[in-house]
């Protein structure tokens, strides 16, 4: 779904915020593999996915963990970049052609002073980041792997088919044998 068609499903829509949009924002295809950031960049953009599949990841000892995945109809920033003004600890890239479009944040904090419509959006945007963070902390300390697996399929239930096992394995903490198991268990 474009970002047009979201706002007005949403019910946040005037020809003030179709013209801003319109003027402000980006849209691009990035094909899979392409990097949108890397860690340690200072991306201060909003981007909402209109089609495709993202992944933000980290980098430990060498090896890239997966921090969470980001598909159709949700919006992606850097919370440490945008709020904080530091650098990026994720990267980004596209699982597969994923087609986003971007505006700066902070040209869309000064459109939200002055339309009431935008403050509500802002706060769309930001309350839905809070809470996927709090969920994702929340069901990876709390659940067992085979929880955090059926949960992670019931939020993306094509996952498996998208994503590579080695990154889904590492967005659940677990290994790549770990989750064999748990999807043998459940077949």
């Amino acid at each position: 779904m474009d970002i047009l068609s979201y706002l007005k499903q949403h019910g946040i829509y005037s020809d003030s915020l179709v013209d801003w949009v319109q003027n402000h924002s980006k849209t691009k295809t990035y094909p899979k593999g392409q990097v949108l950031f890397a860690e340690g960049d200072s991306p201060q953009r909003v981007y909402f996915i209109e089609s495709g599949l993202l992944r933000m990841f980290y980098e430990k000892d060498g090896k890239e963990i997966t921090h969470g995945f980001f598909a159709e109809d949700s919006v992606l920033m850097s919370v440490e970049s945008i709020f904080y003004q530091q650098h990026s600890p994720y990267g980004c890239d596209a699982l597969e052609p994923t087609t986003v479009t971007s505006f700066n944040f902070r040209d869309f904090t000064e459109l939200s002073n002055k339309l009431p419509e935008v403050s509500h959006l802002e706060k769309l945007i930001l309350y839905g980041v809070i809470k996927k963070l709090a969920d994702t902390n929340y069901f990876l300390k709390f659940h067992t792997a085979k929880e955090r697996y059926e949960r992670m399929i019931a939020e993306y239930p094509n996952i498996l088919l998208r994503a590579p096992l080695g990154h889904v394995a590492s967005y659940l903490g677990i290994t790549q044998q770990t989750l064999s198991v748990i999807r043998g268990q459940i077949a």
